[in-house]
């Protein structure tokens, strides 16, 4: 996926920072899927800046932090990786994303529960977004969900990829 940065010069003027191809994700504990980080940041960022790419170490951000990506399910998403050791899928699953199996429930697959506000953009496929209580609804191309840190899954039940964009930030979660 090709990602386009823009920043300043050393005399405030814009510019094009970056022009590169930022490479998917694979885990293999999830066959199928993919993740494209694109940018992030751990705290606001000040302007102006070069353009050059923020700290952004977990999957999920902290308060006062966002996300910036896309993500792929694959049809069948229901399926299990049962040809994938359970133990080198977990750590691989952990370096390459770090903290998303952290937010996972083992007992109730891709159920899950970030403290976070998401704004995502279905761009292709159907994908069924299932929460806490069992209610879903299926969502296509164009649709959109802002997701207010509720426990929820992803699911595609349906026989083409669904691509989504997810643009993530860090929220407080009252105890």
């Amino acid at each position: 996926m090709r990602r386009v940065v823009t920043g300043h010069d050393e005399q405030g003027k814009s510019v094009f920072a970056s022009d590169t191809m930022v490479s998917a994700i694979r885990p293999s504990l999830l066959p199928g899927a993919e993740f494209h980080r694109l940018w992030g940041s751990d705290g606001p960022v000040p302007y102006p800046d070069a353009g050059i790419e923020p700290e952004a170490l977990a999957y999920f951000p902290s308060v006062g932090g966002f996300r910036f990506g896309f993500f792929t399910l694959p049809p069948g998403t229901e399926a299990s990786a049962d040809r994938v050791d359970a133990e080198r899928g977990v750590a691989e699953l952990q370096e390459l994303t770090p903290g998303l199996i952290d937010v996972m429930e083992p007992d109730e697959p891709g159920m899950h529960n970030t403290d976070t506000t998401d704004f995502e953009v279905v761009l292709s496929g159907h994908v069924v977004l299932e929460l806490d209580d069992g209610a879903e609804v299926t969502l296509g191309p164009g649709d959109t969900v802002v997701q207010n840190g509720t426990r929820h899954r992803w699911r595609n039940p349906h026989p083409e990829p669904v691509v989504i964009a997810v643009f993530i930030v860090g929220a407080h979660r009252a105890a």
